[in-house]
């Protein structure tokens, strides 16, 4: 029999928030390789059409092997292009009230929302048992993760979260060569980034004065369900649709998003955890609330599975790391990430997906030519939503960017982020999930949630 409640409402009046009982976990709903998924997207716009394509397989015949029934959008104009091409799906607002309507008739959700209404969308969809496939960064803050982690297992559903650079064979490639000794004793690890870019045409806009100036809010938007856990504010349009990723309170700004890409590969490879010291080394501009014009972040991992402890350096807004004469490159690419190994050192662009060997050019031909040999599956390359679908339908391999692994990447950028946020040295105790050597730090760790957005208080 299953325990699956009725409605939203349903489980909080029996979940543990709310009466102190054990919450049952649903009976999770098994598809078959040859069944179609019915999928639902909460996000249809943007970044989030994407996704919707990239699940709408085809066979070899043309025909759909999965079914788009509900589409779930805030924004009515955003999402105008998915409701058209999918006129069967059924349209919602209200990710909660899709819920309450149509549970049963779903069996995998995607979300593409920004950053600070991933938490609820996901857990939401967890609790009813669904299978889950969330856009990078995972969540927004470091308990959030923590919980998605406790509901994956909790409710025994296949997860995913969106980093594109975990399907390639790039990041097989490195973490390969890295365990063949290829690179020697990593201890240093370099990544760097070339924005954030400031215009109206890309994703950071700072406004003229802070607060930014208010406008009426657009007829299309829902901005109350916008701002989801948020309290409450005027609407403004350096938050939506765009913009919102280099305010703290929505977004994680550039270290937040693009750690989750440029710093995946040695943060799988050498398996580094979480790190026991971030420190803001330098930032210009910004504040506790908006990303700076440039910061420079250095994390140290202590020692561990019979490795060193490892120093890793970030830079962004247009600074770099110095050129070492042992990598015999004249200059660095906008963004990237290099290993630096004791034999040799590694280096990728902002994502891992064409690694070299920094070994000069008639070396690596050599080592091109005569590679150690594969030890990892392949998959469809940069296909992270076919990954999940195929391993729903236990068509493929399991899930590498799982909320397992996804969640403790994000924490290591998370971290990050608040150590710039802050301009401050951190001590990080992971297992207690606490700074250590500062206070007023935990409302950051676990941020405030509006009534009827909190979520996962009964899993600890």
């Amino acid at each position: 029999m299953s325990h699956l409640p009725q409605s939203r409402r349903a489980f909080l009046k029996h979940s543990a928030l709310y009466s102190g009982a054990v919450v049952l976990a649903p009976q999770t709903k098994r598809i078959s390789a040859s069944s179609k998924l019915n999928l639902a997207f909460i996000g249809a716009g943007g970044r989030a059409g994407r996704n919707i394509k990239a699940c709408d397989i085809m066979n070899a015949s043309g025909a759909p092997t999965n079914n788009v029934v509900a589409l779930c959008d805030v924004n009515e104009q955003r999402a105008a292009e998915a409701f058209k091409r999918y006129p069967k799906a059924r349209r919602f607002a209200d990710f909660r009230r899709m819920f309450d309507a149509m549970a049963d008739q779903i069996d995998a959700v995607v979300i593409s929302t920004p950053d600070h209404t991933h938490f609820s969308a996901t857990m939401a969809a967890m609790q009813l048992g669904k299978h889950v496939y969330v856009e990078k960064p995972l969540a927004h803050n470091i308990w959030e993760l923590r919980t998605l982690k406790k509901a994956a297992a909790y409710y025994d559903v296949v997860t995913q979260m969106g980093n594109q650079g975990h399907t390639t064979n790039g990041i097989r490639l490195i973490k390969e060569w890295y365990e063949a000794g290829i690179l020697g004793e990593v201890k240093e690890i370099i990544g760097w980034i070339a924005g954030p870019n400031f215009s109206e045409t890309g994703y950071f806009l700072a406004p003229e004065e802070f607060p930014p100036e208010t406008k009426e809010v657009p007829r299309h938007l829902n901005w109350d369900l916008w701002l989801g856990p948020r309290e409450d504010r005027p609407y403004t349009r350096y938050y939506e649709p765009r913009f919102w990723r280099g305010w703290f309170d929505f977004g994680n700004g550039l270290l937040g998003d693009w750690a989750c890409h440029t710093l995946d590969a040695p943060f799988w490879s050498l398996n580094l955890g979480m790190p026991s010291h971030v420190q803001c080394i330098s930032k210009g501009g910004g504040s506790r609330d908006f990303l700076p014009n440039q910061s420079h972040i250095r994390y140290t991992f202590p020692e561990a599975d019979g490795r060193p402890s490892v120093s890793l350096e970030w830079f962004e807004g247009g600074l770099k790391p110095p050129v070492r004469p042992e990598w015999g490159i004249k200059e660095l690419p906008r963004s990237g990430m290099i290993m630096v190994g004791s034999k040799c050192s590694l280096m990728t662009g902002g994502r891992p997906n064409k690694p070299i060997l920094l070994i000069g050019e008639e070396a690596w031909n050599s080592f091109v030519a005569d590679p150690p040999a594969q030890t990892m599956a392949r998959v469809a390359e940069e296909d992270p939503q076919g990954e999940w679908i195929r391993a729903i339908k236990g068509d493929g391999p399991m899930c590498l960017a799982t909320f397992d692994y996804g969640a403790d990447l994000t924490e290591m950028a998370l971290l990050g982020v608040l150590a710039q946020r802050t301009h401050s040295n951190i001590e990080y105790d992971a297992v207690r999930m606490q700074v250590t050597n500062q206070d007023g730090l935990q409302e950051l760790i676990k941020e405030p949630m509006r009534a009827g957005w909190s979520y996962g208080e009964d899993l600890w």
